[in-house]
């Protein structure tokens, strides 16, 4: 039920996320399997051309001259990404996506945002980017070797819950990319991150993408879906599916409580 529920949502790819890492004794083959999932999570989805790709960078990290998070750096610093998601993008965009692209998750509220601002601003565009990747929470979640994965999906220790509505935002389906969506330069989050407002969710019809609905006003009630988790150490044999209405302002509560429950979160919409 969990992954016919994720599947409804579009995030049954990172259902239980196939975490690529170059181990000990990796291969060339390896290292190109990496190198495509770089390029894919880092540049969100999009196209990319032959005559685009860090062909020194690639063989740098092919050679073991560099580690995956190197090359990450590269990819991330490089005048590709910039082009796709820093000249043409209000800044904030560029920051919700460098979020998304470099630590896996949606920005959690507006100090985040006005941070990496003034770091801009003041150290400029490579040293706001280095921010992301030498963080600590970049080490602790990917290391050097694992390229970056979409934490946001799933509640965790160390991770706010509203990150999980605030993700669905910056996703919009497997198959669709950063560019491909309508008014692409603006920021997704502005309003709720302001406010610190929670963001409800919804799957459009059947087609497997997803959007994020932000709301007008706080109030209101929400109907928070989830899967139980084992209580201890029991082993999880089958989980179950189970739905709680409420109120906005037992919200963030309510999630704080069913992820200290081992519960995962699958959906938050108005009820």
């Amino acid at each position: 039920m969990a992954i016919a529920a994720a599947s409804r949502l579009g995030i049954s790819a990172f259902d239980e996320t196939n975490i690529i890492e170059l181990r000990p004794n990796w291969s060339r083959e390896d290292a190109k399997v990496a190198i495509a999932a770089v390029y894919r999570h880092v540049l969100g989805n999009d196209h990319l051309m032959k005559s685009e790709r860090l062909i020194s960078a690639e063989s740098l990290l092919a050679d073991g001259s560099i580690s995956v998070r190197e090359f990450v750096r590269a990819v991330a610093k490089s005048e590709l990404y910039r082009e796709k998601f820093f000249y043409n993008n209000y800044h904030p965009r560029t920051i919700e996506l460098n979020f998304k692209h470099l630590l896996g998750r949606a920005p959690y509220d507006e100090s985040e945002i006005v941070e990496h601002l003034d770091l801009y601003q003041n150290q400029g565009f490579e040293a706001d980017i280095d921010s992301y990747i030498d963080s600590e929470e970049y080490v602790q979640s990917f290391g050097d070797n694992i390229v970056p994965f979409y934490r946001g999906f799933s509640t965790q220790v160390g991770q706010k819950t509203v990150g999980f509505t605030r993700m669905f935002q910056l996703y919009q389906g497997y198959a669709n990319s950063d560019r491909a969506q309508g008014n692409t330069g603006s920021p997704r989050l502005t309003y709720d991150l302001a406010r610190n407002m929670a963001t409800s969710v919804r799957s459009p019809g059947g087609n497997g993408s997803l959007s994020g609905t932000t709301t007008p006003e706080r109030g209101g009630l929400y109907r928070v879906k989830v899967t139980k988790g084992t209580i201890g150490r029991a082993p999880q044999v089958r989980r179950s599916m189970q739905e709680y209405v409420v109120p906005y302002e037992r919200l963030s509560a309510t999630m704080q409580k069913l992820n200290q429950q081992g519960s995962r979160i699958l959906s938050i919409t108005n009820a």
